[in-house]
């Protein structure tokens, strides 16, 4: 073998690989990332052989403290990564076999880099979905504790961004709890599915040697092995529920943002945004941006993308591993990365952000909001068809905006020329407080509803 030959191969190929196929085969430079994960798989292996015999209690005890030498270096930023080694998985048993010599070859016998690599991203995966969740809980405390300080506060609801209905501030806020709960859902069903362990799959066909898979499965903290050798290689559908989780809950995220862009603007003064959250402009000093919010706006496609691009390396691809699949961990890992900073930004925003309630009040009693409060009171005190009731509402609508006011400032007698059986009673619908206390159905704006709501809140989070 010439010295250039690369040792993993074995006898096979005379010659290591030139610098391109180098460059395009190795993935050491972002899969260093399951150090940890490839370490306690490891050394869950090596307990394992020895408890069936496999190899000695001696080497086993030899690998396990030299795996923990090993991985205290590479905490410590002391450890030697090659290139040349490929992946992570190599560069750990070179070093191993530095450090204890024979019994580290001793360490991969009935277990294959395929099995290796799919127990060492399913971990890193499953430890994902862990701290994502912890994210979205201290995303979910800021909003509850901004619903819970303007639980009562007035402002107006939209469709189409159109001033539709009065609501609470707090009703408003709670939405997004609610929203981020099911997305804790999503990564706490995708985590049950992906806890089963790939180790022991082999290469694809399992192993001759008398494994005990239950055994590591355990040591992993996996809820067992995986039925079928070929489906534990060759699955990534882990990963892909990962990362369609991710993007809903990227998703919840912009619109949320969007929001707060749109809030903080001069023209809705809705909310100010604490200084620690906007920047400033090098021309214009009146200036106070949004960035964070819009930096969290644009991050969401990188997880949308990290989704559609690995859904596309994995659709045409047989059974059982390719190298395509390779290409799985960086577009995790980058979608992990942005969700995960998302998350923290977000939570920092909204737990400093403060919103203007007499602002939010003012928008709540302007573009004819209580509308339907008017509708509402016509079909219920006079008796009318609905479809009646909302024309002769649109009616009064069209008087107003004719009158340059909105509907609470007409007279009993504009709203009498429109139709003769309306009473003075009718004013007492057509306040926003009175409109948002009226909706009390459940899960309705009324702040009774929101209070209850956020009690029961506070009982799951905190």
């Amino acid at each position: 073998m010439t010295k250039n030959a690369n040792t993993m191969w074995g006898g096979r190929f005379a010659a290591g690989p030139d610098a391109i196929m180098e460059a395009i085969n190795a993935s050491i430079g972002f899969d260093r990332r399951l150090a940890p994960q490839d370490i306690a798989g490891s050394r869950a292996h090596a307990a394992m052989l020895a408890a069936c015999g496999i190899i000695s209690d001696t080497d086993a005890e030899a690998i396990g403290k030299g795996l923990l030498t090993v991985l205290s270096e590479i905490e410590t930023g002391d450890f030697p990564f090659s290139t040349a080694l490929e992946d992570i998985h190599m560069n750990v048993e070179s070093r191993l076999r530095e450090l204890i010599g024979e019994p580290a070859g001793r360490l991969h016998t009935a277990r294959s880099r395929n099995d290796q690599v799919a127990v060492d991203f399913r971990l890193w995966v499953r430890d994902q979905c862990d701290q994502v969740d912890v994210a979205l809980e201290a995303l979910q405390l800021s909003l509850l504790g901004q619903a819970e300080a303007g639980a009562d506060w007035v402002m107006p609801g939209f469709t189409h961004l159109q001033t539709a209905q009065p609501v609470t501030w707090g009703h408003h806020m709670l939405a997004y709890v609610e929203m981020l709960a099911r997305d804790r859902g999503r990564f706490a069903d995708a985590r049950k599915r992906m806890n089963l362990s790939p180790l022991g799959a082999a290469a694809l066909a399992g192993t001759s040697f008398p494994i005990n898979r239950h055994m590591t499965a355990e040591a992993l903290g996996f809820d067992g092995p995986m039925a079928n050798s070929l489906d534990a290689v060759s699955d990534r559908d882990f990963a892909l529920e990962f990362l369609a989780a991710a993007s809903i809950c990227a998703m919840h995220l912009s619109r949320l943002a969007e929001e707060l862009v749109i809030w903080s603007s001069a023209q809705f003064r809705f909310v100010k945004m604490s200084d620690k959250w906007s920047t400033g402009s090098s021309i214009m000093p009146q200036k106070r941006n949004p960035d964070a919010a819009e930096l969290i706006r644009a991050k969401i496609g990188r997880i949308f993308g990290a989704n559609v691009a690995l859904m596309t390396v994995m659709k045409g691809l047989p059974l059982t591993y390719s190298k395509d699949m390779q290409e799985d961990k960086e577009q995790t890992f980058d979608a992990a990365d942005s969700l995960m900073l998302a998350l923290a930004a977000m939570a920092g925003m909204v737990a400093d952000m403060t919103a203007n309630r007499d602002v939010l009040k003012s928008a709540a009693s302007s573009g004819f909001s209580t509308a339907t409060d008017l509708a509402d009171w016509l079909v219920r005190e006079l008796g009318l068809p609905f479809r009646e009731a909302h024309h002769v509402t649109g009616s009064l609508v069209a008087l107003a905006e004719s009158k340059g006011c909105d509907l609470p400032d007409l007279t009993l007698a504009d709203m009498q020329s429109v139709h003769a059986g309306i009473r003075p009673d009718v004013f007492d619908v057509l306040g926003v407080e009175n409109s948002v206390a009226s909706r009390t159905s459940y899960g309705g704006t009324a702040p009774a509803q929101v209070r209850a709501r956020i009690a029961g809140w506070k009982e799951v989070l905190t």
